[in-house]
């Protein structure tokens, strides 16, 4: 009986520990690295504060049709943040028009703030991009993209939100 306190006990901890689990990303308000608390939500709590859309894409690793997406278009000056947890994702200086369909940029506002995974859904092998604060599901980066990286970062409009440029602080 004692070993199974004991093993609870632990468990307990470490997922105590793992709930207040922080991050450090980089701000371009503050020009420079934070540590922010790493944002973990349950399904029903994401469901209360996202639109369906936005969770089937950043929870369920979803997609949007190509050429549907809100961003796929805009040529404004600006940052595109993550819709669930507002980190700082890309710029509208490092995006181009790859002709998918979807927002593609060459490289994130710094590699801090997005974590990447192999992906093998659909018989394809590819790399998934995720928020490193909040685990959403952004899109894939590909290795076609144009100078200076040679990357294309394909991301879903869904996942993000745009602050233009004027309205920074």
């Amino acid at each position: 009986m004692k070993k199974l306190f004991l093993v609870l006990g632990i468990c307990a901890t470490a997922a105590a520990v793992w709930a207040t689990a922080s991050v450090r990303i980089y701000s371009v308000a503050k020009k420079g690295y934070i540590t922010v608390e790493k944002i973990v939500k349950t399904d029903e709590e994401w469901k209360k504060i996202l639109t369906p859309e936005q969770f089937e894409i950043t929870r369920q690793k979803g997609t949007e049709r190509s050429c549907s997406g809100a961003f796929y278009k805009n040529h404004e000056e600006g940052i595109y943040r993550c819709v669930c947890c507002g980190t700082d994702l890309f710029q509208s200086h490092k995006k181009f028009d790859s002709g998918t369909g979807w927002p593609s940029f060459f490289d994130p506002v710094n590699p801090a703030n997005i974590t990447t995974h192999t992906d093998h859904s659909f018989g394809m092998d590819r790399t998934e991009v995720l928020c490193a604060r909040c685990d959403a599901h952004l899109g894939h980066v590909f290795d076609d993209g144009p100078k200076p990286t040679g990357l294309r970062y394909c991301i879903n409009s869904a996942a993000l939100v745009f602050v233009p440029a004027k309205d920074l602080k």
